[in-house]
């Protein structure tokens, strides 16, 4: 009858969703920081990258990237 959750039980689920969200971040970031120009301030996506979790760097290969052809 213990309901409580531990750490190690949470960790294996949770582990692979925190490295993808880095990876994206850091990927996000990286093409952010090459790109020319982007739809809107450099600054604003790189606030949101950081600060959206998984969906700021989706919202940025999405929306924030200008087709540079």
């Amino acid at each position: 009858m213990n309901n409580q959750i531990e750490l190690s039980d949470i960790l294996p689920i949770i582990a692979p969703i925190i490295v993808i969200q880095l990876i994206l971040m850091v990927i996000a970031l990286v093409m952010c920081a090459k790109a020319e120009s982007t739809r809107g301030p450099k600054l604003m996506w790189v606030l949101i990258i950081i600060f959206v979790n998984i969906f700021g760097p989706i919202a940025f290969f999405i929306a924030g990237r200008r087709n540079e052809r």
